[in-house]
């Protein structure tokens, strides 16, 4: 019988390398066996670009005093920093369905129900993968991910409490006019930032157990005991 429990990881501010080479160890080991439980990482970055595989050329404007890397996820352009809940799921999808857009679209659906429990209506938008909010069309959430051997691994981006101004470098997922909000832009309602932030985490694991149809548990495993 499939083990539906999830070992969720929230490990705070981790550089892009670090959480690429992380996530890719383990995928890695998900995909040969080692790893016996399927993981979440949850996390933020430091400023960085990353471009996706559908980038285009001269995707980043202005000056280039940002890291750039080009990896193997689906999507196009996008920017991480400093307030963004970053999450790296780590599934194997032949205990889920082997039906990558299934998986795109119950990852939207983790998302739309995270942010329905913080009272911001959002929705998916025809065409485009990620999160917008409901009515007003601004993107919260972007994402983008790779799968080998139906296990999954990049994942969603969303804006909580990021500086939306560093989306003005690039063209968000390669969509032209697109505008980007966050959870305290739209929720306006003045909670301290901290608390902000642990209650998004909260309402976006809450809104993947749902999903997913999963349990989560918490899992204090660093880097060096999961590669």
């Amino acid at each position: 019988m499939t083990d539906r429990t999830i070992d969720v990881i929230e490990a705070g501010v981790v550089p892009y390398a670090e959480a690429l080479e992380w996530q890719r160890s383990l995928a890695a080991a998900r995909i040969d066996g080692r790893l016996a439980r399927d993981v979440i990482l949850l996390l933020e970055h430091p400023p960085v670009v990353t471009l996706g595989r559908n980038a285009r050329a001269g995707p980043v404007r202005g000056p280039r005093d940002l890291p750039v890397f080009e990896v193997e996820r689906g999507g196009d352009v996008t920017f991480h920093g400093p307030g963004q809940l970053v999450g790296y799921p780590i599934l194997d999808l032949g205990g889920y369905r082997r039906d990558l857009h299934w998986y795109l679209r119950t990852l939207e659906q983790a998302l739309i129900d995270a942010l329905a429990e913080l009272e911001i209506p959002a929705e998916r938008n025809p065409g485009y993968t990620g999160v917008w909010t409901r009515g007003g069309g601004r993107k919260i959430a972007s994402i983008g991910v790779h799968v080998k051997q139906w296990v999954t691994w990049h994942g969603f981006a969303l804006n909580v409490t990021t500086d939306l101004s560093h989306f003005d470098r690039i063209v968000p997922c390669g969509i032209p006019g697109v505008v980007m909000t966050s959870v305290e832009r739209e929720t306006g309602d003045g909670r301290r930032e901290k608390d902000l932030w642990s209650d998004t985490v909260a309402a976006v694991i809450r809104g993947f157990e749902a999903a997913f149809g999963v349990t989560t548990q918490e899992s204090s495993c660093s880097r060096s005991e999961t590669y």
